[in-house]
């Protein structure tokens, strides 16, 4: 009998088997956007960074490492039980909902690697900008590193069988009533298992309105994690600069 879900993100994310279909994430790639960011945004020595949505914490752990102040929270709990094992007198991990203000003000706020557009309530998305603007302090910046939607379904695979730990994760890929969607399938120890990526296909203009409706004020866009120009339809990455 196959294990589903509906509210994807909520069980999805907490299961080993995300993170081991995830695994071989580029780390260089992350730490490489993290030095151009932070250098980018000129933040203070020993300034304070929340990492909205930080998973399992390999972006905090790398910003902690170059002396920051640094706060994870994701909705996972099995995800922040296992980023506390690095915990230091300068990076906290908490289960916490992105969709809530933080009860404290930070330099900067990162939502990074497509963390964004979950919801099954599109009024949630608002709520996270609104967050995200109550968790700037004065002087604060606001990063939402989104993919690019445009880019993605030009080149979207259409089905693939990854195969990672003599698991075969089946994945097909789709677009349906605005959202990107990924179907995951796999059987291990005679058990099958079916989850359901969906992710809110939002554009630049998208996520424009939803600045717009929240008051946030954008002040640059890149298009990758060199922190090159954007190109609507060439860039791999949207990542956004706002406060």
């Amino acid at each position: 009998m196959a294990k589903s879900t509906k509210q994807w993100y909520s069980s999805w994310f907490d299961t080993p088997f995300y993170h081991l279909l995830y695994k071989d994430r580029d780390h260089d790639e992350a730490q490489l956007f993290m030095d151009n960011l932070t250098n980018y945004l000129n933040l203070p020595e020993q300034g304070s960074i929340l990492d909205l949505a930080c998973g399992k914490g390999r972006h905090a752990l790398y910003l902690n490492s170059l002396g920051y102040d640094v706060t994870g929270v994701d909705l996972s709990k099995n995800s922040i039980d296992y980023a506390k094992n690095f915990e230091n007198e300068l990076l906290h991990f908490e289960v916490h909902d992105m969709c809530v203000p933080y009860h404290k003000t930070f330099d900067a706020v990162f939502n990074l690697f497509t963390s964004f557009g979950y919801f099954e309530n599109e009024v949630d998305n608002l709520k996270t900008i609104k967050a995200i603007q109550a968790d700037i302090n004065e002087f604060g910046f606001g990063v939402i590193d989104f993919m690019n939607v445009n880019h993605i379904i030009e080149n979207l695979v259409p089905e693939d069988t990854k195969t990672v730990d003599g698991i075969d994760f089946h994945q097909k890929r789709y677009v349906k009533d605005g959202y990107i969607i990924k179907d995951i399938s796999f059987i291990t120890e005679g058990e099958s298992y079916q989850f359901q990526e969906r992710v809110k296909a939002l554009t630049l203009s998208d996520f424009e309105t939803l600045f717009e409706e929240a008051g946030v004020y954008l002040l640059d866009v890149f298009g990758d994690y060199k922190l090159r120009k954007f190109q609507k339809n060439a860039s791999e990455r949207l990542v956004m600069i706002f406060k």
